[in-house]
């Protein structure tokens, strides 16, 4: 099993490899289109501005190829803006088109109209918060309702399909914070970053695609 981490010139990347190198797991972090294309698991990771990752993958040529790739519902992992990226649009700074794979938008935690919860509640959502599983047919979280795991978005997804929603956390209100489908599993959360309860998770999502081909 070929695990590739797409590198389009976002920081994060070397901390999901060793992840996946603590699992006993060979990740290749590349922008080369080639190795991309002959990936048994796709990774996107990010980190930075919604616009920028998209105009990113636009201009490496990947954004087709996602979106076939992601159709035939092949191995794929996103994190933070990997996550956000699946949905239709972003009003991060503007309005900008996702990869439109699951009805969505990613919109900013707003809380102005509330003067309790903007005293509370800063953004951007940072640190650890709780997932609470809604739906779990891949056992991506058996045991692990309830665990806590590290944050760190201003913006948050909004999402139309209730069936594809895995997780939720509260900040405010509540949020899709993972969403999952055969061979995928797409988190807000950065696993790489949440101890043993992310190792956990990556651990069963590489198991359950290695069973599922």
């Amino acid at each position: 099993m070929e695990i590739i981490i797409i590198d389009y010139g976002v920081g994060n990347v070397r901390s999901v490899q060793k992840a996946f190198e603590f699992l006993g797991c060979e990740a290749v972090i590349t922008d080369n289109i080639y190795k991309i294309k002959e990936a048994s698991v796709l990774v996107v990771p990010g980190q930075g501005a919604f616009a920028g990752v998209m105009r990113n993958l636009t201009n490496m040529g990947l954004v087709p190829y996602l979106k076939e790739y992601l159709a035939k519902k092949r191995p794929f992992l996103g994190i933070c803006l990997g996550f956000q990226i699946l949905f239709e649009k972003s009003f991060e700074n503007g309005v900008y088109d996702g990869l439109g794979v699951f009805p969505g938008e990613v919109k900013l935690f707003d809380f102005s109209d509330d003067v309790e919860q903007k005293k509370k509640l800063k953004v951007p959502h940072m640190g650890w918060n709780k997932i609470n599983v809604v739906n779990d047919s891949n056992d991506f979280y058996k045991g692990l309702d309830g665990s806590y795991v590290y944050f760190v978005h201003s913006y948050y997804v909004d999402s139309f399909d209730k069936n594809i929603i895995s997780t939720t956390t509260q900040y405010g209100h509540s949020y899709v914070s993972s969403v999952q489908s055969k061979n995928l599993l797409a988190t807000q959360f950065h696993p790489e970053k949440s101890g043993l309860i992310g190792i956990k998770i990556l651990d069963n999502f590489i198991k359950s695609i290695t069973w599922q081909g």
